[in-house]
Protein backbone atom coordinates (compact mmCIF):
# COMPACT_ATOMS: atom_id res chain seq x y z
CA UNK A 1 0.00 0.00 0.00
CA UNK A 2 1.61 3.09 -1.32
CA UNK A 3 -0.03 5.76 0.70
CA UNK A 4 -0.97 3.66 3.79
CA UNK A 5 -3.31 5.82 6.59
CA UNK A 6 -2.48 8.80 3.85
CA UNK A 7 -5.51 11.85 4.68
CA UNK A 8 -6.04 13.04 1.10
CA UNK A 9 -8.22 16.25 0.17
CA UNK A 10 -9.64 15.15 -3.15
CA UNK A 11 -11.49 18.34 -4.23
CA UNK A 12 -13.42 18.22 -7.19
CA UNK A 13 -14.37 20.64 -9.81
CA UNK A 14 -16.43 20.90 -12.96
CA UNK A 15 -15.09 19.55 -15.63
CA UNK A 16 -17.73 16.71 -16.11
CA UNK A 17 -16.25 14.91 -18.88
CA UNK A 18 -13.62 13.46 -16.06
CA UNK A 19 -15.50 12.64 -13.83
CA UNK A 20 -15.35 9.01 -14.09
CA UNK A 21 -11.95 9.40 -14.31
CA UNK A 22 -11.38 10.59 -11.25
CA UNK A 23 -13.64 8.20 -9.77
CA UNK A 24 -11.09 5.46 -10.99
CA UNK A 25 -8.29 7.32 -9.15
CA UNK A 26 -10.51 8.20 -6.22
CA UNK A 27 -10.82 4.17 -5.71
CA UNK A 28 -6.96 3.61 -6.59
CA UNK A 29 -5.98 6.29 -3.56
CA UNK A 30 -8.20 3.97 -1.58
CA UNK A 31 -6.61 0.65 -2.56
CA UNK A 32 -3.78 1.81 -2.12
CA UNK A 33 -4.51 2.67 1.62
CA UNK A 34 -5.47 6.33 1.57
CA UNK A 35 -8.18 8.10 3.73
CA UNK A 36 -9.90 10.23 0.60
CA UNK A 37 -12.25 13.45 1.80
CA UNK A 38 -13.95 14.55 -0.90
CA UNK A 39 -14.28 18.16 -1.26
CA UNK A 40 -16.58 19.41 -4.69
CA UNK A 41 -17.24 22.73 -6.15
CA UNK A 42 -20.59 24.23 -6.15
CA UNK A 43 -21.05 23.22 -9.97
CA UNK A 44 -19.83 19.79 -9.60
CA UNK A 45 -21.97 19.52 -6.29
CA UNK A 46 -25.05 20.74 -8.72
CA UNK A 47 -25.05 20.01 -11.84
CA UNK A 48 -26.59 17.41 -13.87
CA UNK A 49 -25.14 16.79 -17.46
CA UNK A 50 -24.94 14.74 -20.24
CA UNK A 51 -22.32 12.83 -18.15
CA UNK A 52 -24.21 12.32 -15.36
CA UNK A 53 -26.85 13.58 -12.61
CA UNK A 54 -25.42 14.94 -10.01
CA UNK A 55 -26.81 12.90 -6.67
CA UNK A 56 -25.83 9.97 -8.87
CA UNK A 57 -21.77 11.30 -8.64
CA UNK A 58 -22.02 12.65 -5.31
CA UNK A 59 -23.22 8.65 -4.15
CA UNK A 60 -20.54 7.33 -6.42
CA UNK A 61 -18.01 9.12 -4.51
CA UNK A 62 -19.13 8.95 -1.33
CA UNK A 63 -19.67 5.03 -1.98
CA UNK A 64 -16.01 4.77 -2.59
CA UNK A 65 -14.75 7.04 0.24
CA UNK A 66 -17.01 6.37 2.79
CA UNK A 67 -17.00 9.88 3.69
CA UNK A 68 -19.49 12.42 3.20
CA UNK A 69 -18.46 15.27 0.48
CA UNK A 70 -17.54 18.56 1.45
CA UNK A 71 -19.70 20.76 -0.13
CA UNK A 72 -19.71 24.41 1.57
CA UNK A 73 -17.11 26.80 1.96
CA UNK A 74 -17.88 27.04 5.91
CA UNK A 75 -17.37 23.08 5.68
CA UNK A 76 -13.96 22.86 3.87
CA UNK A 77 -12.76 26.19 5.87
CA UNK A 78 -12.78 23.78 8.62
CA UNK A 79 -9.78 22.30 6.89
CA UNK A 80 -7.75 24.99 8.02
CA UNK A 81 -7.59 24.94 11.47
CA UNK A 82 -8.47 21.19 11.55
CA UNK A 83 -5.25 20.42 9.74
CA UNK A 84 -6.14 16.75 9.42
CA UNK A 85 -5.16 16.44 5.64
CA UNK A 86 -1.29 15.51 4.79
CA UNK A 87 -1.99 16.57 0.79
CA UNK A 88 -5.12 17.93 -1.01
CA UNK A 89 -5.86 17.14 -4.96
CA UNK A 90 -7.70 19.37 -7.33
CA UNK A 91 -9.02 16.71 -9.65
CA UNK A 92 -10.43 18.01 -12.12
CA UNK A 93 -9.11 21.60 -11.75
CA UNK A 94 -11.04 23.54 -14.33
CA UNK A 95 -9.66 27.31 -15.69
CA UNK A 96 -11.85 28.75 -13.27
CA UNK A 97 -10.55 27.14 -10.56
CA UNK A 98 -7.22 27.60 -11.69
CA UNK A 99 -7.51 31.40 -12.28
CA UNK A 100 -9.47 31.60 -8.70
CA UNK A 101 -6.69 29.93 -7.43
CA UNK A 102 -3.77 31.84 -8.61
CA UNK A 103 -5.50 34.98 -7.38
CA UNK A 104 -6.86 33.73 -4.09
CA UNK A 105 -10.63 33.79 -4.61
CA UNK A 106 -12.61 32.03 -1.86
CA UNK A 107 -15.64 31.95 -3.30
CA UNK A 108 -16.71 27.90 -3.63
CA UNK A 109 -15.68 24.84 -1.52
CA UNK A 110 -12.67 23.68 -3.13
CA UNK A 111 -11.29 26.96 -3.23
CA UNK A 112 -11.46 27.38 0.24
CA UNK A 113 -10.25 23.86 1.31
CA UNK A 114 -6.98 25.08 -1.26
CA UNK A 115 -6.41 28.43 0.74
CA UNK A 116 -7.14 26.55 4.30
CA UNK A 117 -4.97 23.62 3.59
CA UNK A 118 -1.94 25.75 1.95
CA UNK A 119 -1.85 27.69 5.53
CA UNK A 120 -0.60 24.69 7.43
CA UNK A 121 2.51 24.52 5.16
CA UNK A 122 1.06 21.39 3.46
CA UNK A 123 1.02 19.84 -0.15
CA UNK A 124 -1.69 20.80 -2.79
CA UNK A 125 -1.55 19.43 -6.17
CA UNK A 126 -3.24 20.75 -9.26
CA UNK A 127 -4.52 18.43 -11.78
CA UNK A 128 -5.77 20.59 -14.54
CA UNK A 129 -8.63 20.30 -17.14
CA UNK A 130 -8.96 23.49 -19.26
CA UNK A 131 -9.89 24.69 -22.26
CA UNK A 132 -7.60 27.74 -22.03
CA UNK A 133 -4.46 26.61 -20.46
CA UNK A 134 -2.46 27.91 -23.08
CA UNK A 135 -4.41 31.09 -23.47
CA UNK A 136 -6.20 32.88 -20.71
CA UNK A 137 -5.23 30.76 -18.21
CA UNK A 138 -1.74 30.62 -18.87
CA UNK A 139 -0.60 33.60 -16.75
CA UNK A 140 -2.84 31.72 -13.84
CA UNK A 141 -0.57 28.34 -14.08
CA UNK A 142 2.58 29.95 -14.63
CA UNK A 143 1.70 32.01 -11.38
CA UNK A 144 1.32 28.70 -9.48
CA UNK A 145 3.86 26.51 -10.96
CA UNK A 146 5.41 29.56 -9.02
CA UNK A 147 3.91 28.96 -5.32
CA UNK A 148 5.23 27.37 -2.53
CA UNK A 149 3.65 24.03 -1.85
CA UNK A 150 1.74 24.03 -4.65
CA UNK A 151 2.35 20.92 -7.44
CA UNK A 152 1.03 19.51 -10.47
CA UNK A 153 0.18 16.30 -11.96
CA UNK A 154 1.99 15.63 -15.13
CA UNK A 155 -0.06 17.67 -18.07
CA UNK A 156 -0.09 17.67 -21.98
CA UNK A 157 -2.19 19.40 -24.98
CA UNK A 158 -5.83 17.51 -24.85
CA UNK A 159 -6.50 17.89 -28.34
CA UNK A 160 -3.74 20.41 -30.14
CA UNK A 161 -5.25 20.14 -33.72
CA UNK A 162 -9.29 20.79 -32.83
CA UNK A 163 -7.97 22.77 -29.45
CA UNK A 164 -4.96 24.27 -29.33
CA UNK A 165 -5.11 25.84 -25.76
CA UNK A 166 -6.39 23.04 -24.01
CA UNK A 167 -4.60 21.05 -21.42
CA UNK A 168 -5.62 18.09 -19.68
CA UNK A 169 -3.91 16.12 -16.51
CA UNK A 170 -2.46 12.43 -16.69
CA UNK A 171 -4.68 11.63 -13.91
CA UNK A 172 -3.17 7.88 -13.94
CA UNK A 173 -0.06 10.07 -12.46
CA UNK A 174 -1.99 10.99 -9.33
CA UNK A 175 -0.40 8.86 -6.78
CA UNK A 176 3.14 9.06 -8.06
CA UNK A 177 2.55 12.95 -7.72
CA UNK A 178 1.29 12.48 -4.14
CA UNK A 179 4.57 10.38 -3.24
CA UNK A 180 6.71 13.22 -4.90
CA UNK A 181 4.54 16.41 -3.55
CA UNK A 182 4.83 14.75 0.06
CA UNK A 183 8.75 14.84 -0.06
CA UNK A 184 8.22 18.35 -1.64
CA UNK A 185 9.33 17.69 -5.15
CA UNK A 186 7.34 18.27 -8.22
CA UNK A 187 7.01 15.35 -10.18
CA UNK A 188 9.08 14.96 -13.50
CA UNK A 189 8.71 15.56 -16.26
CA UNK A 190 5.83 17.29 -15.23
CA UNK A 191 5.39 18.20 -19.49
CA UNK A 192 4.09 14.69 -21.04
Amino acid sequence: MLLKDVKVGIAITGSFCTFETILVEIERLVNEGADVYPIMSYNANDFDTRFGLAKEWKDKITKATGKEIISTIQDAEGIGPGNFLDIIVVAPCTGNTLAKLANAITDTPVCMAFKAHLRNNKPAIIAISTNDGLSGNAKNLGMLLDKKNVYFVPFGQDDPVKKSTSLIAHYDMIIPTIIEALKSKQIQPLLV
